[in-house]
């Protein structure tokens, strides 16, 4: 699936301290090493991190950043192992916060703000609240939601039902916001807010699936709340991540690439199932969505930096359809956009200790439970697949970090997959950010075009 974890990807440490130490002063210079001493991530020990001294298209893009945005932060480090993603997902951030558009720039930042707060991702509010000072946000709104603009508080509602249950929203929520005042969104800022608001979301999904390091010169808080007292946090456990494992992984390894090859055989023969027999899979693997939920942890207090951007904190993820009770509609999703497709198609045909193989099976099956736990189904798509393709220890790991990120912990990465690399651990999270965003997405793109028919 992925290439080899490897020291040898271009362009980052040395320049980025390089970076730190002169154009940002040299206490700042020292402290960001320090930070670097450790990695940019909790989980990925330094040596599988794209290192200094190597060639290729990486390094350029990481330069190009560095003149750019004046920062390569540890978001970029760890996705720099997938350079093709880190071209899009770059190309992307610069559209949504740096060229025109109806929204002005410090707006943006605060939109930015208040998704990053929903899942208590202290990284991200302290990059932007940096970002936001920076293209001269006033100072005043930092000390809480409630010294905002009203017009910015009034996304307040539309914020937390897409950061956690965003089939509940619906035209009217729409409408609300575009209802004619002196606070009214016009369609085209409240669209490009809808767009910051799930990529935010998602993004706190990386950054704790990750276990992200806070930057140098932040207050401390971190997006993987590392390090987390009910993360095992031992060496070895740590050591242990990304080995073969011995013959039981290496048998674990073999039965799934077995699974993989049957299931593909299997649609070369299959003559086709019928839609009732599709529909009831799904509605099985739905069901059985239910008994998949992250470990009880005794929950952390939010930070008080985090805690004024957040109106209505206990409100979160609740499983789309619970016993007893009606479900919603289920979606029905026929589109990807160019920007998925990098992700969902990115393959460098190796899984663990294999190469040549062809793992789209085992990408669609990640892609798709991601949407299935948020109630979109694919008519032409077997759910049978998923339970054959996911061990449950995967299950509970993209349930969490798509679902509730911040309950995300160094266990639980280390749990799945285990004979397999960081770098093939990135790309599951990679996958997870993208599928988690186009859910969201097509649920709120849905309300709009009811509310305008």
């Amino acid at each position: 699936m992925l290439p080899p974890a490897s020291p040898c990807c271009p362009g980052g440490l040395q320049e980025y301290r390089e970076y730190r130490g002169c154009g940002a002063g040299q206490h700042r210079g020292i402290e960001a090493t320090q930070q670097l001493g450790k990695g940019p991530s909790a989980f990925i020990p330094l040596r599988e991190i794209p290192q200094e001294g190597a060639e290729g298209s990486l390094r350029q893009l990481l330069i190009d950043a560095l003149l750019s945005s004046g920062r390569v932060d540890h978001v970029a480090m760890v996705m720099g192992l997938h350079p093709q993603y880190l071209t899009s997902f770059w190309k992307t951030q610069r559209l949504l916060l740096r060229m025109d558009g109806p929204l002005p720039y410090h707006k943006r930042h605060y939109i930015a703000i208040m998704a990053a707060a929903r899942h208590q991702c202290t990284y991200l509010v302290s990059l932007h609240t940096e970002e936001f000072l920076q293209v001269g946000g006033n100072p005043a709104w930092l000390q809480g939601l409630h010294c905002a603009p009203p017009k910015l508080r009034n996304l307040n509602e539309i914020n937390k039902l897409l950061a956690h249950r965003p089939w509940l929203i619906t035209k009217e929520h729409i409408e609300a916001l575009l209802k004619p005042g002196e606070d009214s969104w016009s369609l085209a800022e409240l669209v490009q807010a809808l767009v910051l608001l799930t990529h935010y979301h998602s993004l706190a999904s990386f950054v704790f699936g990750c276990g992200i390091h806070p930057e140098g010169g932040q207050d401390g808080g971190q997006g993987c709340h590392h390090p987390s007292p009910h993360s095992d946090g031992s060496p070895a456990a740590e050591d242990s991540l990304g080995g073969s494992g011995g013959r039981d992984a290496v048998r674990e390894v073999e039965l799934l690439m077995e699974r993989m090859k049957l299931l593909q055989e299997s649609q070369l023969e299959e003559e086709g199932i019928t839609q009732e027999e599709l529909e009831t899979r799904f509605e099985l693997e739905k069901t059985e969505s239910l008994l998949v939920a992250p470990s009880e942890v005794a929950e952390e207090s939010l930070r008080s930096s985090v805690l004024c951007f957040v109106e209505d904190p206990e409100f979160g993820y609740k499983d789309f359809t619970r016993r007893g009770q009606q479900a919603p509609p289920t979606f029905r999703a026929q589109l990807l956009d160019e920007k998925f497709q990098v992700v969902y198609n990115l393959t460098y045909n190796t899984m663990a200790m294999h190469r040549g193989v062809d793992t789209s099976v085992l990408r669609r099956a990640i892609w798709n439970y991601v949407h299935c736990v948020f109630g979109i189904r694919y008519d032409d798509y077997d759910y049978g697949e998923v339970n054959q393709l996911l061990e449950r220890s995967l299950k509970v790991y993209i349930k969490t970090v798509a679902c509730y990120p911040e309950k995300t912990t160094r266990r639980t990465y280390s749990q799945f997959w285990r004979h397999f690399k960081h770098s093939e651990k990135v790309h599951v999270n990679l996958l997870l950010l993208e599928a988690r965003m186009q859910a969201a997405l097509l649920y709120a793109l849905r309300a709009v075009t009811r509310y305008m028919t």
